[in-house]
């Protein structure tokens, strides 16, 4: 029988990412005759929801996006391309609102920067699954608990010249999804677990009109993470490689457009008979540093399906003036990873010491519901260097 920590992890990861039917109970489903259904799953997948308006509403685009107060989730060597020396950022995005009214991610970010090379910044993600009634075998209540995830994160990044620069993050993972229950004997705890991110960002002006960018970013290699004190699962370590380019059509038009490319570093499920033996594949019993290098190369299908375990993010971005933003994007996974494909919008309103961005999503999987359709985000940035400019000029009169 499977153990209580797997029923629960499936349970949350299906919801999250309308996959519900990828845990059929045997791994041979096929789509269109051909291709089989291998979805690659991590715990803690809270990791991987976007926390903010802005790139929400871009198809989630993040590795060379211009900078801003939230590029410790995307990549943290672009915090050192911030202006000004301050900020803060607040957003909340209701989770599944169509299906469960009391699941929201709430996510709380500031940096500070440091001479003029340097930029040090903190995060708090906190992921409410809501009230869940747990039941026996028999379907009699035990207990209701309120589960729930949070991250704390920690980064640096630094300047190396002018256009380019490296960042690191440090993470502390907690994830309470059962509040301690035995079950058939089975005793399941809060998981904990610490990871890091690496990234790197490269711009450069082609001329006073026109600027490209690169971003790399790994984030959460780390350890594994347990619910038991029999199983460990794999982070959601994952690999994004982006580019972006912006043009200066005047002095009140600005226009950008970019692209990343994500792939999970965690091993592909094995096909395996009716006996237990690996038929196609490799086994996912192996360390974090092994399941990265062996991601790229594990996938029962071999080359086709590691290409499948690709995501791609398109988005656009246009401000007026830089202060009304408008936005789009495209997100899409293989049919057979997962299926998320879905469009998103948004705007934003600039002032002089708040910003307020908006996101919608927009599912694009014709004939099939999905529990993403109408997510929404909202997102609140403090400048705070320009709101000590207009309290020093208020005290100044």
């Amino acid at each position: 029988m499977m153990n209580y920590n797997r029923l629960i992890f499936l349970f949350i990861s299906a919801m999250l990412f309308n996959i519900s039917n990828l845990y059929s109970q045997d791994n041979d489903e096929v789509i269109d005759g051909q291709n089989i259904l291998n979805t690659v799953t991590t715990a803690v997948p809270f990791l991987t929801i976007t926390p903010d308006s802005r790139a929400g509403s871009m198809g989630e685009v993040g590795a060379a996006s211009t900078p801003d107060i939230n590029s410790l989730h995307w990549n943290s060597a672009k915090l050192a391309f911030l202006e000004p020396n301050f900020g803060a950022a607040v957003s909340y995005t209701p989770w599944l609102r169509k299906l469960i009214p009391d699941i929201a991610m709430s996510y709380l970010t500031l940096y500070n920067k440091i001479g003029q090379n340097s930029t040090f910044a903190g995060a708090l993600r906190y992921f409410s699954l809501g009230e869940i009634t747990f039941t026996d075998g028999n379907g009699n209540d035990i207990k209701n608990e309120n589960p729930n995830e949070l991250s704390i994160d920690l980064g640096y990044a630094m300047k190396f010249s002018n256009n380019l620069s490296g960042g690191i993050a440090m993470r502390y993972i907690y994830s309470n999804l059962t509040g301690g229950l035995t079950v058939e004997n089975l005793e399941t705890q809060a998981g904990q677990a610490f990871a890091i991110d690496l990234g790197t960002y490269y711009e450069a002006d082609i001329d006073e009109n026109n600027q490209w960018a690169m971003g790399l970013n790994i984030s959460n290699i780390g350890t594994k993470i347990s619910y038991t004190q029999e199983d460990e699962d794999f982070l959601p370590t994952n690999l994004k490689l982006g580019g972006r380019y912006s043009l200066n059509i005047d002095e009140y038009n600005r226009f950008s457009v970019m692209m990343d490319i994500n792939k999970l570093l965690v091993p592909t499920p094995a096909l395996y008979d009716q006996t237990g033996d690996i038929i196609a594949g490799e086994s996912d019993n192996v360390s974090v540093v092994q399941g990265i290098f062996q991601s790229f190369g594990d996938a029962p299908g071999g080359i086709q399906e590691e290409w499948r375990e690709l995501m791609y993010s398109f988005g656009l971005e246009y401000w007026y003036n830089n202060q009304f933003a408008f936005r789009g994007g495209y997100f899409h996974e293989h049919a057979t990873k997962g299926n998320r494909k879905y469009f998103n919008t948004g705007v934003g309103l600039k002032m002089s010491a708040l910003t307020i961005d908006f996101s919608y999503l927009i599912s694009a999987t014709p004939g099939q519901q999905s529990p993403l359709e109408s997510t929404i985000r909202f997102s609140l940035i403090f400048n705070m260097g320009s709101l000590s400019s207009i309290i020093n000029d208020q005290s100044v009169q």
